[in-house]
């Protein structure tokens, strides 16, 4: 069995999309290894639960029918390659203007 690295895939800022569900998000944030709730990662069920030592991220993430904030695992994301914009509401709050497939972060970090 092969160990997932803890060495995020994913950038802040880049466009993802769930490998299996239909909605597409930008990162805001990543864990290096599940950081969520027990009950949350209970309530998936067991043959689609994924493994816990590989990075999980933060999305402002979007269907055509709503907004939302996701907590994803790297083996469920791929690169979104359609090069469109996400029009979620949050993503202007911490990023800049979409250019080039990806939102540049508006400020600094810690």
């Amino acid at each position: 069995m092969r160990i997932p690295s803890k060495t995020a895939k994913y950038n802040l800022g880049q466009v993802v999309r769930h490998r299996e569900h239909p909605f597409r998000g930008v990162v805001f944030d990543v864990d290096p290894e599940f950081s969520n709730t027990e009950e949350w990662y209970e309530s998936i069920p067991e043959d689609s639960r994924p493994a816990r030592n590989q990075p999980f991220y933060h999305l402002y993430a979007e269907t055509e029918a709503t907004y939302y904030v996701a907590y994803v695992s790297e083996q469920n994301l791929v690169p979104d390659n359609s090069g469109e914009p996400l029009e979620h509401p949050e993503v202007m709050e911490m990023f800049g203007e979409f250019q080039d497939g990806r939102y540049p972060l508006q400020f600094g970090l810690n």
